[in-house]
C-alpha cells in the first residue's frame, strides 16, 4: 500500500471497476429478498446540489448495506423531463440564434429539445458516479422514453374514464415569463416591499363611504364586491347595500363572508375573483361575476380600458393619481408582505382564471390517508406523518395542464362540435359523433403527473413484467420535505389507484442543508455550494461521511468541519491498515484473541455493528457516524493498533491473524459510508473471496461481548494523565501494559498534582449535579444538552473514583 492515501485516484478506479464488473446490478427473479429505493428522478437539465448529495449518500448507504446483507438491491436511476425548466433552457439557447419556439413550430422545437438533451442533458449522473452512488446505471429510465410515455397516457385515460379529470375555468398560478400555469407547490413565497393604499369606496346611496386597503390598485378595475366578516359589528348594518368602485365607477354589493380577515386593513376588503384565489372562492360561493383586467403577459388587458397595454406599475401610478385628484386616497404607506414567485424562473406569479385540466383528488386521497393512518406506510421522522395527513385531508383539485410544448401532450382530441375523446393513441373518429376532423389538445401534463408513476412505470407497467413482479412494492423513498406533496403523496395515491398496493413502506425525510450563514442554499442568492468542491478537495468518502454526520431530524448548516473529519478518518484507517498488512504477509485472517485488547476490539466491533444496524433501520445516520468514527479512530487505530504493535513487530502470526479478522469486520461496517477507501484496503487482503461491495455483512458475534468495557479504566486513566499529568494506579498487568503501549508516559513529564485534579473533579461533579437538579434547566434546555451534561457527570464520577482509589491504594 502507498504510504499516503490519495482519494482522487482510488475513487475513480473503484467507481469504474464496480460498474464494469456489474456489481451495481440487480436481477429480478432471484430467490433473495428484495430491497428497492424509489429515488426522486432528478431534473434532466440539472446538476448535483448539496441536497442531492446528502440524499444520494443516504440512499447509497442503504443500498450497499442491503446488498451486503444478501438482498437483491435495486436503486433505479433515471430522469424526469422537467417540462418548464427544460423548455426555458432550450428557448434561451435558440434565442441566441434570434429565434423563438414559435418561429420553429412545435414539432421542430421538440426535435431541437431532444438534440439539446443529447449534448447537455444528464450531467447529474456523472456527478452521482463521482460520489460513489451505486445505482444500477444499466437500467436508466427517462419520463419521455416511449415505454414511459405509454404508461403516462394510460394513467390519464384511466383517470378520465373514472371521472377524476375535467376541464374548468378556475384561478391558477400563472407565470407570465413561462407562459404557463404552475401548481401551488411550485410557488415560492418571498417578502417584497409594496405600498398599502387605503381608498374611499363611496356608498351608492350617498350616505358615506367604506375605506378599503389594497396593495394592488390596478385590480380595482375588476372588483365585483366588497366583503366584510359577518360578525364584524362595524359593518353589519351595511351588508346588502352597494358601493361604487372608484375609477371603474361600477356599483357592487357589500356581502358578508367568514373568510374575510377583520384584522386586515380596515376589515372591509375588495373582492376580485379574477385576480385572487380567496376572492375566487368567495365569488363562486356568492355567484359573483369573474372579471379580469390583467392579461397572460402580466400587462393590463383590453378590459382595463384606457390602461390597456400598460405594465401594472404604470397602471398603478395612473390610478393613484386619479384617486388623489378625486380626494379618494386616505393613505399610502410602506408595506412588506409575502408574494408568490415562480420556482423555475423567479417571476412574480399572477393569479388568473384560465381554462385548464383539473384532477379531483379527494377520492384518490382516501386510501392514501388510510395507508398512513393504519401504519402500512410510515414517515421518518414521525412528525412528518401529521404534515402529510393535514395536507391530504384538505387536498384541493390539482391543475395538471401546462401551456408548454415539451412534455406529455394531453391525449384528448376535440371535434368541431366540441366533443372530447380521450385515448392513448390518436383516434380516427370522435367517440361521440364519429366526426373525423379532430384536433389534439395543445397543452402538456404537469411533470409531476408522470413522476408519480416512477415506482412502477420504471419496472414496466402497464405490462406485467418480471421486474414489476419482483420489485413492486418498493421499500423506501428518501427525499427532502419540499416534495412530500409534489411527489410522495402523489406516488402513494397513484400506486394504490393503479396497483392496489402501497408503493413503499417507508418515506425518509432527510434534513435540509442550509448555507453556513443559515440562509437557504441558492445559486441566485450566491449561497450555494457545489458538492463537487468538497469532493475535489477532500474526496467522495470524506464528503459522504461529513454529509451523513451533519444529517439530523432538523435543518442543518453546511460545514466543512465534518468533511475534514471524514478525510482524517480515511487517512487514519489507511495508516492503521498499512501497519497490519505490512506484518501479515502470507497470513490468513482468523480471530483467535489471546490478549485483553484483542477480545476488547472484537467486542467493540460487535457492539458498534448492533448500534449502526439499529440506527440505520430507523434512518438515523448522524449518531451512527459518531459511533463508527469512535470505533475506527479511537478504539481500532489509537488503542488496539497501538497496543498490538509490539506483537506485530515481533512477528507474532496469531496477533496478525486476529488483526486481519478485526480489520475485515471493521471495513465491512464502514463500507456503506466510505466505500472507496474500504474497498481499496480490502483489495490488499490476501484471502478475500469477493469485492467488498458484495461481501457478506458481518454476522452477530457475541463471544467476547463481556469484554466491551474492559479498557474503560485504562482509557479514563489516559484521559486523566493527558489532561493533568497525574498517573493512576491500574489494577492488572494487562491494563498497565496497554496503558504503557498506547500512552507512552515516559515521553511526557508526569508532574501533575493528584490533589489538584481530585479537587477539580469534585467541583465538576458538584456543578453538574447542581445543573441536573435544576428543574428549569431540565425543562427548558434541549434534550441533547441535558444528555450531554448527564454524560459529563458520569465521566467525572468515574474519573474521580479512579483517582480516589489510586490515592487510597
Amino acid at each position: 500500500m502507498d504510504p499516503l492515501y490519495k482519494p482522487e485516484g482510488v475513487e475513480a478506479r473503484w467507481q469504474e471497476t464496480w460498474e464494469d464488473e456489474g456489481l451495481y446490478a440487480a436481477e429480478p427473479g432471484s430467490d433473495r429478498p428484495s430491497f428497492v429505493i424509489s429515488v426522486p428522478p432528478p431534473n434532466v437539465t440539472g446538476e448535483l446540489h448539496m441536497g442531492h448529495a446528502l440524499n444520494a449518500s443516504i440512499q447509497d448507504l442503504l443500498i450497499r448495506w442491503h446488498r451486503m446483507r444478501g438482498f437483491s438491491a435495486l436503486w433505479q436511476p433515471g430522469y424526469d423531463h422537467a417540462g418548464i425548466a427544460t423548455q426555458n433552457v432550450v428557448e434561451r439557447a435558440i434565442a441566441k440564434e434570434g429565434l423563438t419556439r414559435h418561429d420553429l413550430g412545435r414539432e421542430a422545437f421538440v426535435e431541437r429539445t431532444w438534440e439539446w438533451l443529447e449534448h447537455y442533458g444528464g450531467v447529474i449522473y456523472g456527478q452521482f458516479r463521482r460520489l460513489g452512488a451505486s445505482l444500477d446505471y444499466r437500467r436508466e429510465r427517462f419520463t419521455m422514453d416511449e415505454a414511459y410515455v405509454r404508461a403516462v397516457l394510460r394513467f390519464f385515460v384511466h383517470l378520465y374514464r373514472r371521472g377524476f379529470l375535467y376541464r374548468d375555468n378556475r384561478i391558477v398560478n400563472w407565470c407570465p415569463r413561462c407562459a404557463s400555469a404552475i401548481s401551488d407547490l411550485e410557488v415560492n413565497h418571498t417578502e417584497v416591499d409594496d405600498h398599502l393604499y387605503t381608498i374611499h369606496y363611496p356608498l351608492a346611496d350617498g350616505s358615506g363611504h367604506l375605506m378599503i386597503a389594497t396593495v394592488r390598485p390596478p385590480t380595482m378595475l375588476a372588483d365585483v364586491a366588497v366583503a366584510v366578516h359577518p360578525d364584524d359589528e362595524r359593518y353589519r348594518h351595511l351588508v346588502g347595500k352597494e358601493v361604487i368602485v372608484p375609477v371603474a365607477e361600477r356599483r357592487v354589493p357589500i356581502i358578508a363572508d367568514d373568510r374575510v380577515d377583520p384584522e386586515f386593513g380596515t376589515g372591509a376588503v375588495k373582492i376580485t375573483p379574477g385576480h385572487d384565489p380567496v376572492d375566487f372562492e368567495i365569488g363562486r360561493t356568492h355567484g359573483l361575476p369573474e372579471l379580469t383586467v390583467i392579461g397572460l403577459d402580466g400587462r393590463m388587458n383590453e378590459e382595463a380600458g384606457d390602461l390597456a397595454g400598460l405594465t401594472q406599475a404604470e397602471a398603478e401610478k395612473r390610478i393613484v393619481a386619479v384617486l388623489r385628484e378625486r380626494d379618494l386616497l386616505e393613505s399610502a404607506e410602506s408595506y412588506r408582505h409575502s408574494v408568490g414567485h415562480c420556482d423555475r424562473c423567479g417571476s412574480r406569479i399572477e393569479p388568473l382564471i384560465t381554462l385548464q385540466w383539473w384532477c379531483e383528488m379527494k377520492e384518490l386521497a382516501v386510501p392514501a390517508i388510510e395507508a398512513v393512518q393504519d401504519g402500512r406506510i410510515r414517515f421518518r421522522p414521525e412528525r412528518y406523518t401529521k404534515v402529510y395527513l393535514d395536507w391530504m385531508e384538505s387536498i384541493r383539485p390539482w391543475c395538471v395542464s401546462r401551456q408548454l410544448w415539451w412534455g406529455h401532450r394531453i391525449p384528448v382530441w376535440y371535434c368541431p362540435d366540441g366533443h372530447l375523446t380521450a385515448a392513448e393513441s390518436e383516434p380516427a373518429t370522435c367517440a361521440e359523433c364519429d366526426a373525423r376532423d379532430l384536433s389534439q389538445d395543445e397543452d402538456v401534463l404537469d411533470t409531476w403527473f408522470s413522476s408519480q408513476l416512477w415506482p412502477f412505470a420504471t419496472l414496466g407497467w402497464p405490462d406485467e413484467t418480471s421486474e414489476l413482479a419482483a420489485w413492486y412494492p418498493n421499500d423506501v423513498s428518501s427525499t427532502d420535505r419540499g416534495i412530500i406533496f409534489l411527489w410522495e403523496a402523489r406516488m402513494i395515491m397513484a400506486g394504490l389507484e393503479l396497483m392496489r398496493e402501497i408503493p413503499f413502506h417507508t418515506v425518509n425525510i432527510h434534513s435540509t442543508i442550509n448555507a453556513p450563514d443559515g440562509r437557504r442554499m441558492s445559486k441566485s442568492l450566491g449561497t450555494g455550494i457545489d458538492p463537487m468542491e468538497p469532493i475535489e478537495r477532500y474526496g467522495a468518502d470524506a464528503t459522504r461521511y461529513g454529509l451523513l454526520k451533519n444529517s439530523s431530524t432538523q435543518d442543518v448548516r453546511f460545514s466543512y468541519g465534518t468533511i475534514e473529519e471524514g478525510r482524517k478518518l480515511a487517512n487514519k484507517l489507511w495508516n492503521a491498515s498499512r501497519l497490519i498488512l505490512q506484518h501479515a504477509e502470507g497470513i490468513a485472517s482468523s480471530a483467535g484473541p489471546r490478549d485483553l485488547e484483542e477480545r476488547w476490539i472484537l467486542a467493540r466491533i460487535e457492539a458498534t455493528r448492533a448500534e449502526v444496524e439499529g440506527a440505520w433501520s430507523e434512518f438515523e445516520f448522524a449518531t451512527s457516524m459518531d459511533a463508527l468514527y469512535h470505533l475506527t479512530f479511537d478504539d481500532f487505530c489509537d488503542w488496539y493498533a497501538e497496543a498490538i504493535k509490539p506483537r506485530l513487530y515481533s512477528g507474532d502470526r496469531e496477533a496478525a491473524a486476529t488483526a486481519l479478522a478485526a480489520l475485515e469486520r471493521l471495513l465491512a461496517l464502514l463500507h456503506p459510508v466510505m466505500p472507496h477507501v474500504t474497498e481499496e484496503i480490502w483489495s490488499q487482503l490476501a484471502d478475500r473471496a469477493s469485492r467488498l461491495i458484495v461481501a457478506p455483512w458481518p454476522e452477530a458475534d457475541l463471544r467476547y461481548a463481556d469484554e466491551e468495557s474492559a479498557l474503560d479504566r485504562v482509557q479514563e486513566a489516559a484521559q486523566i494523565f493527558r489532561r493533568s499529568g497525574v498517573q493512576v494506579e491500574l489494577g492488572s498487568d494487562d491494563e498497565r501494559r496497554i496503558f504503557a503501549a498506547v500512552v507512552r508516559p515516559e515521553r511526557t513529564r508526569a508532574d501533575g498534582s493528584r490533589e489538584a485534579e481530585l479537587e477539580r473533579l469534585r467541583r465538576e461533579v458538584a456543578r453538574a449535579e447542581g445543573m441536573l437538579a435544576n428543574e428549569r434547566f431540565i425543562a427548558n434546555a434541549p434534550a441533547e444538552v441535558v444528555d450531554a451534561e448527564r454524560e459529563k457527570l458520569e465521566r467525572y464520577r468515574r474519573e474521580l473514583a479512579i483517582l480516589a482509589s489510586g490515592e487510597n491504594g
